[in-house]
């Protein structure tokens, strides 16, 4: 059950539970498709806060998915918590970012929203 991928020139371990017949040795897919979504989006807000020459001293993201009761299970909810730290952060610049992020140029987003709810909220520590 466990499954060498190489993407760009880069391993990563999947593997299942082991509960189903994996070792946990790995990443299993339906979460790792949750750590792409949050990439995405993040690499597009730092990107973006940067060209708009705004600082954070720090910059999570929380996701979470909620799967269907029946098979196939899918995310069929996703909801992503922005978390920025920092002492000047400019507020609408940054709802300005995650809102381009999410309405124009993260792919993932655009993909997973054909078939999921999307939401999002920011959150200033």
């Amino acid at each position: 059950m466990s499954f060498q991928a190489t993407a760009t020139g880069h391993k990563m371990t999947m593997d299942a539970g082991e509960g189903t017949g994996g070792e946990g040795s790995g990443f299993r897919p339906k979460p790792l498709l949750l750590v792409s979504l949050a990439g995405c989006t993040g690499m597009d807000v730092m990107s973006l806060l940067a060209k708009m020459r705004v600082q954070v001293d720090g910059f999570d993201i929380d996701v979470h998915g909620e799967l269907t009761e029946e098979h196939p299970k899918y995310y069929h909810k996703i909801h992503l918590t922005y978390r920025f730290r920092g002492e000047q952060i400019d507020r609408s610049k940054v709802e300005k970012a995650v809102a381009l992020s999410q309405e124009k140029y993260c792919g993932v987003s655009a993909m997973l929203r054909k078939a999921a709810e999307l939401s999002f909220e920011i959150r200033y520590e």
